[in-house]
């Protein structure tokens, strides 16, 4: 007997007349909207200017879209290229289908290229967006409970996904919901991130790294209990492999970088002063201005103790003049 469960929606999709409202779609946006709002605070605070992270993420952003849905088609090419699909399907980047892998890699490729135009290095900026990105990746999984999609195994919890769906091989039931398990690990990895950079002043992309292996081993287990077709290599799915090789690859990356480039950059953004963005010019000019307000103000007094010097000479030498001139009347 069910006596708790998560229920799913009954549809993914809302139409405004002849627009169509989907749940998946507003799930990234949303997503990106906050990844976007935080980097910028957390950009800010590392000394570089305002709005810097929106304009690098016009490029990321595209570029990551389009990665994360060719590693889907590649790694799942079956379900657009095999008889009886249709290949079309495979841009319906709306009915869901985004790979994380693909989309961290080539929005890296997008963001390079909008850092390497502002002059900005790549590695701080990452390391600014880094908890952003988790905490986006939190809300872009409930897109998959819209779709009704890649949840685990069978399961009578309190908490478990209840399935209505029976297209595309469904089997109506309740299920362990994964998109929960890693949203929430996701949140987790965020906070991680946040904590871990402002205890040891993370810098040049070892908070980006720090995010890439927290996010890796939770991704390893919610991959594990996925009852979704996937190809398989010594037993284990596909991503799992992938987790496994990027976890690795992002802690050699932390050590490698702590021991030769240890602490942070001290300057992320080329013209941006210290305190951040524009306000940090405001004061910088403000400052030149009261410096020169003392130079000038230290210049008029010098002259006006010269001045006063001189007239001090010139009394000395009349009363000398005048006491001269007496003595020689009385004589």
């Amino acid at each position: 007997m069910e006596l708790a469960y998560i229920p799913s929606p009954s549809r993914g999709v809302i139409h405004l007349g002849p627009i169509p409202l989907r749940g998946y779609a507003f799930c990234i946006i949303i997503g990106v909207f906050v990844a976007v709002w935080l980097g910028n605070k957390r950009w800010i605070a590392r000394g570089g200017r305002s709005g810097t992270v929106a304009d690098i993420a016009v490029w990321a952003v595209p570029f990551g879209l389009v990665g994360g849905r060719l590693y889907h088609v590649i790694t799942d090419y079956e379900l657009y290229f095999s008889e009886g699909r249709d290949w079309v399907d495979a841009f319906k980047i709306w009915e869901g289908g985004l790979g994380i892998w693909g989309a961290i890699a080539l929005g890296a490729l997008g963001a390079w290229i909008g850092c390497r135009r502002r002059g900005i290095p790549l590695p701080a900026y990452a390391d600014a967006v880094a908890p952003g990105i988790a905490f986006a990746q939190a809300i872009g999984r409930w897109g998959n409970w819209f779709n009704q999609e890649l949840y685990g195994r069978q399961t009578d919890l309190p908490w478990a996904l209840k399935i209505t769906s029976s297209t595309d091989g469904r089997v109506p039931g309740t299920y362990h919901p994964t998109f929960l398990y890693e949203s929430l690990w996701c949140i987790g990895v965020a906070l991680l991130v946040i904590w871990a950079d402002r205890r040891f002043k993370l810098g040049h992309g070892r908070a980006f790294a720090l995010y890439v292996a927290a996010y890796c081993v939770g991704r390893f287990w919610v991959e594990y209990m996925r009852v979704d077709d996937a190809h398989h290599f010594l037993g284990l799915r596909l991503n799992n492999w992938t987790a496994l090789v990027v976890f690795l690859l992002a802690v050699v990356y932390i050590v490698v970088s702590a021991k030769k480039r240890p602490g942070r950059e001290a300057v992320v953004e080329p013209g941006a002063s210290a305190s951040g963005g524009e306000a940090g010019d405001d004061a910088d000019a403000d400052a030149k201005d009261e410096a020169a307000g003392e130079d000038t103000a230290a210049e008029a007094k010098s002259d006006t103790g010269a001045e006063a010097e001189d007239n001090a000479k010139d009394a000395t030498e009349d009363d000398a003049k005048d006491a001269a001139e007496s003595g020689s009347k009385k004589t």
